[in-house]
């Protein structure tokens, strides 16, 4: 990282953060009523952010939760330049990460610390992604991505009672703009380097005279060209053919189509339609990039050439397609809901997990592959998810409010991996393809809860909220096809490993967990609130059926336990002038579920006895005269993990640990594991900061302005792997984005730049062997964009 660049960033972030005198939580900024920022519909002077944290359309003053939220505005300055629209998300409110080592198919979310490193396709989440009430509980469904987005909402801590189980860390839920009586439409269109386009549209209103039936289509279309140079001239024993520009590139093509049918003013029906078709590229590992001893990005390192032999050049697609249903009918005493879902995907990931070519890392001939070659691909034959809930809610108005439901879950798949010799095509080592690394299984996962939750003002000012849900979680995991299965043995390991299923061809773990909430909120005065929140939640137990690749039993996880206490202050006296929110918090997970590798260097789940965190939030929006808006935020966080004589695998070949490692470490033939216990949770960063700024100036009359815009976000301290060393940690990423351009009432045509000092960011990293694979975020991207809605 270029210290001037540096320099500069911290410069223009300083600068914003002076202009406001003071530290940045929510995000509660004014919008416009429930039903305006539903449709995407700019925000009102003076009015009060409105969210749905507890299923219900309420100003954030009144909720007794920590939620962050993000304007459609917003997002599409993120993602200008063709961003995966999940993970440019990430540092954009405090508290939230998110990271991918597989591409976007697999994009991984933590809040305030607590997430999860298993790539494994079944692997579970503390993080529930919700579009439109809908879960996406598979990590492949996690990845639809986000468009035509009225309003985001983080909430943060377990959201056990009304959201269920599996939010042991928080939830991020999506709004989407919705169908509406009047027509109404926003988008925005972009081009930019490397050919780079986004194209986030939405429109829609009434389809009869009355406007009781109408529509919503939205669609979104993004592509790049592939940018990354394979220059491996080498022989290939997989048929990989080499190039310039084979890689980096991808297609996303995606479409809604809502229709919202309301034939009373008591009953309102909507139906929802989405398809996703996406060809692009597994993430990119830079074998080598990570040079032992330090944690900076060597002089000589070059983003978009790599020396791939092996994995095709990282192929990746994905569809997805999904149908729901929701219905409400008010009574009048209580409104009834129903909220009927199913979704499917398919698709595959293929890549080269070395991420160079073995013969350049030291192999020598024939046995190349003595200095390490990886390759793997996992493939999703099909996924189906059902979901129907049930929930009757007393209304909005009353000192009591209350909700009580039901709901029942479940996801089962086909899922397919493959090992680099299942690929080979030559005899270059002297073996032919290998059927033994090949494995399908078939995974079930069912569930179902009872919730209730109550809302009593005590007095005018103070209110009293608590919630239960009780959840039973079942998960099957049954090998369907591995034609060494009669080699299936619980491997020796250091002792971090569970084999709650042993050498079984079947795999069946069961819990049946409570989760509770309860918290105060004393309204101070009409802008201004505090809370005061403690609540529980857990994450059922999980298998890692990947194992049975490598001829290795399943490994699994019991459920982790999240308790969480925390405090906060919101307010808003000036209206939407100025808005600021902190909050504190405190949690521990009992049984937490981490992920490594045993001896003989397979993907193993296990659990630690517990891991905590604590930490402070802030965010500040303030508009200290015409023309002027700016937005800040900040988190200070500290994760430990507690597991007293617990392992993880470190890199090393030939008896030779291939990185420096902090914690004490043991062997095991010519592995090496070192103790975790004490150490931060993996991808939780000690501190992030984001600061948005955005400066109007009138031009002659009527409404016609010339603007400018930035936005920075920057985090600390992140450690990538379970244990400590020195070179598998980031330090101070950034990026820096801005746009300037012209206003025209509510349409904008501007030139914009993504990662404007070109920053070359360590986001990710592979461990194994010697690999000291890196991967890193993308290159600047510059470019001009229109923009605009109206109604």
């Amino acid at each position: 990282m270029k210290m001037e660049n540096r320099t500069l960033a911290l410069l223009l972030a300083g600068a914003a953060l002076s202009a406001m005198a003071t530290p940045a939580i929510a995000q509660d900024a004014g919008s416009a009523d429930s039903e305006a920022a539903a449709a995407g519909a700019d925000s009102e002077e003076g009015s009060a952010i409105v969210v749905t944290a507890q299923r219900r359309s309420e100003n954030t003053l009144d909720v007794p939760v920590t939620v962050s939220v993000l304007q459609s505005e917003a997002l599409r300055d993120f993602q200008a330049g063709g961003a995966d629209t999940l993970l440019s998300l990430s540092g954009r409110v405090p508290g939230l990460y998110v990271e991918s080592t597989t591409g976007r198919i697999f994009p991984r979310f933590y809040i305030r610390g607590l997430g999860n490193i298993d790539f494994y396709l079944g692997a579970s989440q503390p993080v529930s992604i919700i579009q439109d009430d809908v879960i996406g509980e598979h990590v492949v469904l996690k990845s639809n991505p986000a468009f035509d987005i009225a309003q985001v909402e983080v909430l943060k801590g377990p959201q056990g009672s009304l959201f269920g189980r599996n939010t042991t860390a928080g939830i991020v839920k999506f709004d989407t703009a919705q169908p509406s009586d009047t027509w109404r439409g926003q988008g925005s269109v972009s081009y930019g380097s490397y050919n780079s386009i986004n194209a986030d549209v939405g429109i829609g209103g009434p389809l009869n005279a009355d406007g009781s039936l109408s529509f919503r289509l939205s669609g979104l279309y993004q592509h790049r060209d592939d940018w990354i140079d394979n220059t491996y001239t080498g022989p290939s024993d997989d048929g990989t053919v080499p190039g310039r520009n084979v890689m980096g590139g991808f297609t996303e093509r995606d479409a809604r189509l809502q229709i919202l049918a309301r034939p009373s003013d008591a009953v309102s029906v909507r139906l929802s339609g989405h398809i996703r078709d996406y060809d692009g590229t597994a993430s990119i590992f830079y074998r080598g990039s990570i040079q032992r001893g330090t944690n900076e990005v060597p002089s000589t390192f070059r983003r978009g050439q790599v020396a791939y032999d092996e994995a095709q050049n990282n192929p990746q697609g994905y569809n997805t397609h999904g149908v729901s249903l929701k219905a409400d009918v008010d009574f009048g005493f209580a409104t009834l809901t129903s909220i009927t879902a199913w979704e499917h995907a398919s698709g595959f990931s293929r890549g080269d997990t070395d991420g160079g070519a073995a013969a350049n890392f030291g192999g020598v001939a024939p046995n190349i592959c003595a200095a390490g070659c990886g390759q793997s691909r996992g493939r999703l034959v099909g996924l189906d998810q059902w979901s129907q809930e049930v929930r009757l809610a007393s209304p909005d108005e009353g000192r009591f409010k209350w909700q009580v439901g039901g709901i029942y879950f479940d996801s089962r798949d086909r899922t397919e991996f493959a090992q680099r010799s299942f690929f080979l095509t030559s005899n270059v080592l002297g073996t032919t393809p290998n059927p033994n690394n090949f494995v399908r299984l078939r995974n079930a996962n069912t569930s179902w809860a009872a919730f209730g939750q109550a809302s009593y003002e005590l007095t005018d000012s103070l209110t009293f909220t608590g919630g239960v849900r009780l959840t039973k979680d079942v998960r099957n995991t049954r090998l369907l096809l591995s034609p060494n299965f009669a080699n299936l043995t619980v491997p020796t390991t250091a002792p971090t490993s569970s084999y709650a299923c042993g050498a079984a061809r079947v795999c069946r773990l069961s819990d049946t967990e409570p989760s509770w909430d309860a918290s105060l909120l004393w309204r101070i005065s009409p802008e201004s609130s505090v809370f005061a929140r403690y609540a529980r939640g857990f994450r059922g137990p999980t298998i890692q059926g990947r194992s049975a690749v490598f001829g290795s039993a399943y490994s699994t996880a019991d459920s982790e336990k999240a308790t969480s206490y925390e405090v906060g202050f919101k307010s808003a006296p000036l209206g939407e002038r100025f808005n600021f929110n902190l909050a504190a918090f405190y949690y521990t997970v009992d049984d937490i579920q981490l992920n490594g590798n045993d001896s003989n260097g397979n993907g193993v789940l296990f659990n630690g006895k517990q891991g905590k965190g604590y930490g402070i939030e802030a965010e500040v929006s303030a508009r200290p005269f015409r023309g002027l808006q700016l937005n800040a935020g900040l988190s200070l966080l500290h994760t430990e993990i507690n597991a007293p004589g617990v392992f993880a695998q470190v890199g090393a070949a030939g008896g030779v640990v291939s990185q420096t490692v902090l914690d004490p470490t043991i062997r095991i033939g010519n592995s090496f594991f070192a103790a975790i216990d004490g150490n931060p949770f993996p991808n939780a960063p000690d501190y992030t900061l984001n600061v948005n700024a955005r400066y109007d100036l009138p031009l002659g009359g009527g409404d016609t302005r010339l603007f400018v815009s930035s936005d920075f976000a920057m985090q600390g301290s992140t450690n990538l792997v379970l244990y400590r060393s020195i070179e598998y940690r980031s330090e101070n990423n950034f990026e820096l984005g801005g746009r300037v351009g012209v206003a025209f009432g509510d349409y904008e045509i501007a030139a914009f730049v993504r990662n404007a000092t070109n920053e070359v960011n360590l986001v990710g990293a592979i461990d194994t062997s010697n690999y000291r694979a890196g991967i890193y975020n993308d290159p600047r991207i510059v470019g001009v964009m229109l923009s605009g809605s109206f109604r």
